[in-house]
């Protein structure tokens, strides 16, 4: 009878993913967290998640962040600003770790409530 091996990471996905590379801003929401701007390329999003890498130690699990996704330019009206929250990191090689955020909210301002949607990525 062959073993089963217990998956380090239980799926919880809602959503499936998507291999998607899109600009990301991300910065700590709570102001007594350090302060940083992080400029990541996301490999794969759902409708309600993001994953990107980065050399940035600042992450951790539970961290709150502001989420900008797709990002262009601080001014672009198009930008979908997301609060969210870090549910996993993983060490990889040459320094970098990958982070998955949990899209909680949107801050859109047109009207629409649709949670954690990525329209126009």
């Amino acid at each position: 009878m062959p073993e089963t091996v217990a998956n380090e990471y239980p799926v919880k996905r809602s959503s499936r993913r998507a291999k998607i590379a899109r600009p990301v801003r991300v910065r700590p929401a709570d102001p007594r967290d350090e302060h940083f701007e992080d400029l990541p390329v996301s490999l794969n999003a759902s409708k309600d998640g993001i994953y990107f890498t980065s050399r940035r130690k600042s992450y951790y699990k539970g961290l709150r962040v502001f989420v900008t996704f797709p990002f262009s330019s601080p001014h672009d009206p198009m930008n979908c600003e997301y609060v969210a929250e870090v549910v996993r990191l993983e060490e990889l090689p040459n320094s970098k770790i990958g982070v998955a955020v949990h899209l909680k909210l949107s801050m859109n301002y047109s009207g629409s409530s649709a949670r954690g949607s990525f329209a126009g990525a």
